[in-house]
């Protein structure tokens, strides 16, 4: 019981951590659609 309890508890934080790091402010999702905004700009501005 002791090991399942200790199991439940580790994946929460995981997950926790996870969506945190992720989904939060300034987290990897909004860096990665700002880095691809910007490369969309910069590509957009080459003339041909």
């Amino acid at each position: 019981m002791r090991q399942i309890l200790m199991t439940v508890l580790l994946i929460m934080t995981v997950v926790l951590l996870y969506t945190q790091i992720a989904g939060g402010n300034g987290g990897t999702k909004e860096q990665i659609t700002a880095s691809g905004n910007r490369m969309a700009e910069q590509i957009s501005r080459i003339s041909p």
